[in-house]
């Protein structure tokens, strides 16, 4: 027997087998388990007697099913923990045996006692079960976690959150719910309350909303701090905190006693990447009130979720300020476009589509989308909102349907299928939801603008009848099982969640765990740089994460010099899109750089003089914002430069001015070069794309050509008959 049959006999050592009975032991229904000491006496006596002639002759072992004698217990098994996931465990098993099985074959010198018994049973003198010891031991080196299996199990048990944050157990909290759509007060009241009470926190999903709720608060003389990822703003000049704090949803204390606590948008709770700081927040904060703001389609939810934390929800339900209709017509063209009109895209290269058109009619147009810069996006809300400026017309995506307060008269939804994200990260187009709609419908005709009704319409007039039907439905409730919380093990598949929880979407996380597995760095900066906040979509924020890493694993401080050395500081005004989204790309790394030097001050210690090159950043971005559409035009023109350069000339276009002088040499006109006003127009309606305007190009040689091969042989035909 070789070692590779030892090895193979090793895998299939799982597997009880039992030998064939008599016939009468069949007939009187005799099962027959073999203990170890039968399988080896059989076993040696087979291969003492044949050792030398031939192999095992397996055909007299068949194997042996095992059935449950209590199924009961099985289901309770799964009540108590979780299904098994078999699996996993047979991949596992089969990773051991090929690492095992090459480990045998390649190394120069086996372990003594190995050696042995493969020698042994090479010889017919071991058993195949002699090797299970040494195949344990090489299974836990290769995977160190199975020596401490259980106590990652306990470590991923993630049942029963509420109990995570004993302080706020302890104390018996008052959940009001202020519940309603867009425009309808809801979170004025619980401002007003965070406001009276003698210290608060307000949770919001923007950095916008925490910056209005930070000026609000001390304009109304209540001191009140900022407190966001890559931001610390304290009013006192000392330092000391205020009793009011503003901050992201993510930033907010669990453990800083408050009277009241305000959470904005908690229907966000359901958000596949985010809604785990929803939860942290509405189990943890340590508030005498807490107050929720949001949907009405999640007081059940809610409701259901305090019962498990033996707390009631108190319900105060509001109506819209300000109506909004439905409209009958389509816009269709931007020729009907009018004053305070709002024309919604989920795409970025829709908007620079639409703002350029609308320009070239002579309008000018504010645009917003979720990639600028906070104080872009609040300097292009201002310019719109401003009667005395000439820009009557918003172009912008679904980022205006929270955080930014707009007078728009008229919503215009340019699609009705925005792409999303599923639950398993896959990217997806997708109809918009009652509750997208809404949320952006609500934006018309707010109760602080000038116009006191709004109205809510598509571009297409085929998207009016399925905007009717999306908006005539009720919103879903946020049914059970949605909720989320992220769970800091790395081994998720060993989680253990309650029927309201799952675990959120981590492939972010993963994503920037595989961008720096190579790096050298401890477990809690790897952690840390992992739950970084970043575009990667964006190539170069990317590559600035991975430098970021890279200076801090050798423990060389990342200086501001270094820092504009990276992003080639001082950065010039844009020329075109390419160059503003690059800008955007920067002023992200600057975010970054802010975000990790609140988590690594020593490490990252010029966050003021970042912060003051990102505020001149942000001018630079939002001058090239206001001029966006001659930004539009030079990346055309320059798309355009190949098809321009060439020699190919195109016909003008039949006009009266050519009709007259047809026939006439004097008065004809060469074909003159594509004109470039032309073909950009063409381009911009739509009517010609570059693609058929290259092909127009291609054809237009070709019959150029042709007619001067028929010319020169009817000129040779001329002289022949001469």
């Amino acid at each position: 027997m070789s070692v590779h049959r030892c090895v193979y006999l090793l895998s299939r050592s799982h597997i009880r087998y039992r030998v064939c009975a008599s016939t009468a032991a069949v007939a009187n229904n005799t099962t027959l388990h073999p203990t170890r000491r039968t399988f080896e006496n059989v076993s040696s006596r087979h291969s003492s007697s044949n050792s030398s002639s031939r192999p095992l002759d397996t055909s007299l072992f068949v194997p042996l099913t095992v059935k449950s004698d209590e199924v009961a217990d099985g289901v309770v098994g799964e009540e108590l923990t979780q299904p098994l996931d078999k699996s996993k465990d047979t991949r596992l098993f089969h990773q051991v045996f090929v690492s095992f099985r090459k480990y045998v074959l390649e190394i120069n010198s086996l372990n003594a006692g190995l050696h042995i018994i493969l020698s042994d049973i090479c010889c017919g003198a071991g058993h195949i079960d002699d090797i299970f010891p040494y195949f344990m031991r090489h299974a836990k080196q290769i995977f160190p976690m199975l020596d401490c299996i259980d106590d990652l199990r306990k470590i991923s048990d993630l049942r029963v959150p509420a109990n995570w944050y004993p302080e706020a157990r302890a104390i018996q909290r008052k959940i009001v719910f202020h519940a309603g759509p867009t425009n309808s007060g809801k979170t004025y009241h619980a401002i007003q309350r965070f406001l009276a009470a003698k210290s608060g926190v307000y949770c919001g999903p923007l950095k916008l909303l925490a910056h209005e709720i930070y000026e609000k608060s001390n304009d109304a003389g209540v001191p009140c701090d900022l407190v966001t990822g890559e931001e610390r703003i304290f009013v006192n000049p000392e330092g000391r905190p205020s009793g009011h704090i503003a901050s992201t949803i993510e930033m907010c204390s669990v453990t800083t006693p408050y009277e009241v606590a305000v959470i904005d948008e908690i229907q966000m709770i359901k958000d596949p990447a985010r809604g785990w700081a929803w939860t942290r927040a509405l189990l943890g904060l340590c508030a005498e009130e807490i107050h929720v703001c949001g949907e009405a389609a999640a007081v059940d939810f809610v409701t259901e979720l305090m019962y498990t934390t033996g707390e009631e929800v108190e319900v105060h339900n509001y109506k819209r300020l300000t109506p909004f209709s439905v409209s009958n017509h389509a816009v269709e063209l931007l020729d009907n476009l009018k004053p305070g009109d709002c024309i919604v895209c989920f795409s970025k290269n829709d908007i620079y589509s639409i703002s350029r058109q609308i320009e070239v009619r002579g309008l000018e147009c504010a645009v917003i989308y979720g990639s600028l810069p906070p104080g872009t996006k609040l300097a292009q809300a201002k310019k719109f909102n401003d009667p005395d400026d000439p820009c009557k017309i918003l172009v912008a995506t679904d980022a205006i349907g929270m955080g930014l307060n707009l007078s728009i008269r008229r919503i215009i939804f340019n699609s009705l299928v925005k792409p999303s994200v599923n639950e398993k990260g896959e990217r997806e187009l997708d109809t918009i939801s009652t509750s997208q709609a809404l949320q952006i419908a609500g934006r018309a005709g707010r109760f602080s603008s000038v116009f006191k009704e709004g109205e809510v319409t598509t571009m297409q007039r085929d998207d009016l009848p399925v905007l009717k039907e999306i908006l005539g439905k009720p919103v879903d409730p946020i049914e059970v099982g949605i909720i989320l919380y992220i769970t800091k093990d790395i081994f998720v598949s060993l989680a253990q969640v309650d029927g309201l929880y799952f675990v959120c979407n981590i492939d972010d996380f993963k994503f920037l765990a595989d961008m720096i597995q190579h790096i050298p760095l401890n477990l809690r900066s790897r952690y840390v740089f992992c739950t970084a906040p970043i575009n990667k979509k964006q190539a170069f924020v990317c590559t600035s994460f991975l430098k970021f890493a890279r200076q801090f694993s050798r423990d060389e401080p990342l200086t501001f010099n270094w820092v504009c050395r990276h992003v080639n500081w001082p950065l010039a005004p844009p020329k075109n899109i390419k160059d503003l989204v690059h800008l955007e790309a920067v002023h992200d790394v600057l975010d970054l750089y802010l975000w990790l030097s609140y988590r690594f001050m020593d490490m990252f210690p010029d966050a003021n003089l970042v912060r003051d090159i990102q505020k001149e950043l942000d001018g630079i971005i939002q001058v090239g914002v206001h001029n966006i559409t001659r930004l539009i035009r030079a990346t055309e023109d320059q798309s355009a430069s190949p098809a321009t350069t060439t020699s190919v000339r195109l016909p003008v276009l039949d006009t009266p001015s050519l009709r007259r002088g047809r026939g006439s040499k004097n008065q004809r006109k060469e074909p003159r070069a594509m004109d470039s006003s032309l073909s950009s127009r063409l381009v911009r309606d739509g009517l010609l794309t570059k693609e058929l305007l290259q092909q127009l190009q291609r054809e237009w040689v070709r019959e150029q050509s042709q007619n001067g091969d028929d010319s020169n042989s009817a000129n040779k035909g001329k002289r022949k008959k001469k």
